[in-house]
């Protein structure tokens, strides 16, 4: 991947808004936007767009879950399976 070709100025995006739309859409490469040189916006497709805060979440869930085990906070599997068991049983009477 070339980002030197992904990188377009504002009047670009102005002047050819539904062309880099295409691109965007058929390639699934985001494009920066830059306005006076400056990087000011990046433009991705909707399932890329998706895709990347899915990935996002998971990276946080799994970063939640590794503190816990850092911190303690685990419970073994026996004991969970026991308490699911127990609450069943329980809710079936």
């Amino acid at each position: 991947m070339n980002i030197t070709n992904d990188i377009k100025p504002v009047t670009y995006l102005k002047s050819r808004a539904a062309e880099l739309l295409n691109q965007i859409n058929e390639t699934h490469r985001p494009v920066i936007i830059t306005q006076n040189g400056e990087p000011r916006a990046v433009l991705q497709d909707p399932k890329s767009y998706e895709n990347m805060r899915n990935a996002i979440g998971l990276l946080k869930l799994i970063s939640a879950g590794e503190t816990d085990v850092r911190e303690g906070r685990v419970v073994g599997h026996d004991d969970v399976f026991d308490t699911l068991e127990d609450d069943l049983k329980a809710a079936m009477k």
